[in-house]
Parts: C-alpha cells; structure tokens; sequence
C-alpha cells in the first residue's frame, strides 16, 4: 500500500528561510503530500510579493515570499522549517511559544554540551510554554559525525580510536564566506582568526553524543589545524550558492588553499574520537603540502579496534555530477530535520535530541514522480 494512501495528515508547514538549505527543503515541501506550505520567509528584496514555487523551480503553490516575520508568525501552522545559516535563539524561542514547532537546520543546538546548555534551556522553556516541540539536525552536526557513527558502532566489538572525516572541495561550491574560513589569506592572516577557529563547539555536540551513546563521559577536547598553500595563482568561479550567484576570485600562490582541522574528545586519559575537517580546492598538486585525501565531498568514518571497521559515505555518481545548488551535502542537509517534522509535531512537548526521536517513521519520500531540481 503507498504512503499516499496510508498517510492522511497533513503537516502545515512554514518554510524559514531561502538560501541553499531552505530552496530545497521548500521543493521537497511541494512536492510531498504530507506537507502543506502555509508560508515563506525571505531576505532578498527581489524575492518578495513571488510565488514561492516559482522562486526554486517547482511552479506556482499559491504561496507569495515576504521579508515579514510578524505576518509569518500569526500564520495557523504546525511547524517552522528554520533554515538560516546562523540560528537566533530568542526567534526561534518566539516562534516556539506561539504555538508552533520548530525544526531547525543550522544545527547549533541539538545535543546538550556546556556551551549551548543556556539556549536549550531556554529553548525547553519556549516549548514547554508553547505546548511545542524542537529538534535541530543536518548532515554535520546531526548525523555523519554522530547518529551514523553510533550506528556503525552496533556492529563494532572493542574500539581504541574513532576517526570521523568530512572532506569538501570549493571549486564546485564557492561560497560567500569562503574569505571568513581563511581561504586566500596569509598564514598569519589566518592564524589571527578564521570562522573555523572556535567551530569545536559546535562540533563538540557530535563527539559528545558519540561518547555519551557509548557510555563514557569527555574529559576534554583539543584542537589543532594543518593548512597547505597555493604553489600557484588558483582561480574560481561559477558559486552554487543562490544567494551571490557568479561569485569568482583567486587563491593567490603563497596563500590558505587547505585546511586539515582537527577536534579530539579523550575519554579515560586518552584521545577517543577524532573529528577531521578537510577543506580544499580540487587542484591538489597545485597545493603544498599536497592534501592527502580525495577531493570529492564525502564522509569517512574509521572504528580502530576489533574487528577494525569502515564506511564511507558519498552521493551516487549521478548526485556528484547533477547536485544543485553545488554538491548533495545542502539535501542532505535540508532532509535530515526535514524527514523529521511528522515525529516532532506529533510530540510531546519540549526539546527533542536523536535520543527522544529514536527510529521514528520516516514518511512521504516514497511516491510517484520525481521533484524537480530547483533552480540555480
């Protein structure tokens, strides 16, 4: 029997935000039967008084994009998308306590550590108030650093050292705040602060959820970094992201064109999980010290123990060579919390880690047809 026919509710859903995660997210909506788009927040002038479907390539819903956040918010739904890059909690508190859950895609609160505890707190509170639900997921944090390790790890018997690994290349996806991550800077530049530099509290959720799941306690994190510089002048252009479309520039010869980031949780006095991020342009002979991994986006997840275990996780060829907007990490993104709405609205109330969610139903992917790809 079809998801069509077995599912009847329909999940109002307001979609916060269109960038790259939010365009997706917003295509996917339209083309589901679970879901009703009630609503659309945008940021670009441009945008506004459009049909929505129209903006990422799906055809008219009937649903017209504004920058109007109070409109949006008085609006009858069962649960906000929240799709921008940075999260602000006391909006996402706000929504949360008008009557309406949130699942959040930024992926700045999602697994209680002691630099988040006051916004989950906080978060908690708007829920409980509200009679509402939260949960923030994503491909990284959310799930290829943490829910698909303690996966894998079912299968593992004595484990010595974890290695997580997210690898990605620039030269397909350029985006807008590539300066900010330090790409085309001096080592000096880069040294004196780049958006990676205190990124290990957000991904400190992962390694945290990791250990927790298996049943120890972190007893610290620490950090380190390994950059390459251009041997040559590398040119870019041709930005995926929808926001700064044509976006181009160069990674001048002497400066950042690789970044190897490292975050380590020791358990028990010694380092336990190893979180690597793996920043690059793909012209790795053009890069000294050469980087030592494969260029494509993928994930890598490495169990040392016994029996010594290993998954990697990419997108299919076609997904390599079609993914819009750049590479199949922005769906992935988009699907992880998405794929979760029905659970969380159908919740009690309150914040909701992977932990609460458990193996919840995933509904609505199984249909006819096929979505298409929304506009670049």
């Amino acid at each position: 029997m079809s998801v069509e026919s077995t599912t009847e509710k329909k999940y109002r859903v307001i979609q916060w935000g269109m960038g790259n995660v939010g365009t997706l997210a917003l295509s996917h909506f339209a083309n589901n039967p679970v879901f009703e788009i009630v609503g659309v927040l945008c940021n670009r002038p441009e945008k506004i008084g459009r049909d929505a479907g129209d903006l990422v390539g799906v055809g008219p819903i009937g649903v017209l994009a504004t920058t109007d956040k109070d409109a949006l918010e008085a609006l009858d739904a069962d649960c906000v998308f929240y799709a921008p890059l940075w999260s602000d909690v006391d909006e996402v508190c706000r929504l949360l306590r008008g009557g309406k859950s949130v699942v959040a895609s930024g992926g700045a609160w999602w697994h209680r550590t002691e630099t988040n505890s006051a916004d989950i707190d906080k978060i908690e509170a708007a829920c409980q108030e509200g009679g509402t639900s939260f949960h923030g997921g994503g491909i990284h944090p959310g799930y290829a650093a943490d829910l698909l390790v303690l996966t894998l790890a079912r299968i593992a018997g004595k484990t010595d050292h974890i290695h997580i690994y997210e690898a990605v290349n620039f030269n397909k996806d350029t985006l807008k705040y590539l300066d900010e991550m330090g790409f085309g800077k001096t080592p000096a530049e880069f040294a004196k602060g780049n958006l990676f530099a205190d990124a290990w509290s957000l991904f400190a959720q992962s390694l945290t959820m990791v250990v927790e799941g298996l049943g120890k306690t972190v007893e610290k994190f620490t950090t380190d970094v390994e950059v390459g510089l251009a041997t040559r002048d590398i040119p870019y252009e041709g930005s995926a992201d929808m926001d700064m479309p044509g976006l181009k520039g160069v990674i001048e010869q002497g400066t950042i064109a690789s970044q190897h980031h490292l975050w380590t949780a020791w358990v028990e006095g010694r380092p336990f999980i190893t979180l690597h991020e793996l920043y690059s342009f793909i012209e790795h002979d053009s890069i000294e010290p050469r980087p030592d991994w494969e260029p494509y986006y993928h994930y890598r997840i490495v169990i040392e123990g016994d029996p010594g275990t290993e998954l990697i996780l990419r997108g299919n060829e076609h997904a390599r060579e079609t993914a819009k907007p750049g590479y199949v990490g922005y769906a992935w993104t988009a699907m992880e919390p998405v794929n979760t709405i029905p659970a969380i609205c159908d919740a009690p109330p309150g914040f909701k880690t992977h932990n609460e969610l458990g193996l919840m139903p995933v509904i609505g992917i199984v249909r006819r047809g096929r979505a298409p790809q929304p506009s670049a």
